[in-house]
């Protein structure tokens, strides 16, 4: 249950598809908690257009996540992970305080509520890939138990992200003589 090409070209096909079906995005904007979404008609349109693992018990709480939060993303942004992207700005778009109450959520309910806000404070302009692959990660860790390597944990992703530099470094040049 991992993002590959499959579940990329179904998402971003699904998302970029809530631009001609502003009910279907209306309804699921509407979800104050994913199950919510869960018990609507376009939560299962949604399914039908995901790969079939997408629609395993076990996988709908994600699934349902995913639909209802990307409703809220009006634009795809692909130059920071989702993370960086609240640690951007100087003060940073999310606080550290509402960073590290995001990353230590204990429940699927509470880390919605708290995803809702961070695509809000983005004003709609998110990673949709890295913010899908992030719901995912926490869903397996929530319902599996975390990674014994902390390197491989989403809080450690996604700290690294907030809180690393956003510049892209510059590569070194090659020295030259100036003989």
């Amino acid at each position: 249950y991992r993002l590959d090409g499959a579940n990329i070209e179904a998402i971003l096909s699904w998302w970029k598809s809530l631009n001609d079906n502003r009910g279907v995005r209306a309804r699921l904007r509407r979800a104050e908690v994913p199950s919510d979404a869960m018990l609507s008609q376009e939560f299962f349109n949604f399914l039908k257009r995901m790969p079939e693992s997408w629609s395993k018990d076990y996988h709908l709480p994600a699934s349902a996540m995913v639909a209802a939060l990307l409703s809220h993303v009006k634009e795809h942004s692909t130059n920071h992970p989702f993370a960086a992207q609240l640690g951007l700005g100087d003060p940073a778009v999310m606080t550290e305080l509402r960073f590290k109450q995001m990353i230590k959520s204990r429940t699927p309910d509470e880390l919605y509520i708290r995803l809702l806000r961070a695509v809000r404070m983005l004003k709609g302009k998110a990673n949709i890939l890295s913010l899908v692959e992030g719901i995912l990660l926490w869903h397996n860790e929530y319902y599996f138990g975390e990674d014994q390597n902390p390197m491989k944990r989403l809080s450690v992703k996604w700290a690294q992200d907030y809180y690393l530099p956003k510049e892209p470094k510059l590569k070194k040049q090659p020295e030259t003589s100036m003989e």
